[in-house]
């Protein structure tokens, strides 16, 4: 399973997802493949928003 699988399986991995900034979304798509659970979702998503602004 990576990201896109993740993301049809799980609803709530989905809507969080879908919140994200772009930038940060482009930058999940390009790791798609080592995203195999919520929480490395939600870990990755968070070190790229540290450094991240609008």
């Amino acid at each position: 399973m990576d990201l896109f699988d993740l993301l049809d399986r799980d609803e709530e991995s989905g809507e969080f997802y879908s919140a994200l900034p772009a930038e940060v979304k482009d930058a999940l798509d390009q790791s798609c493949g080592l995203i195999h659970s919520r929480e490395e979702l939600y870990a990755r998503a968070e070190a790229l928003l540290q450094g991240y602004e609008p």
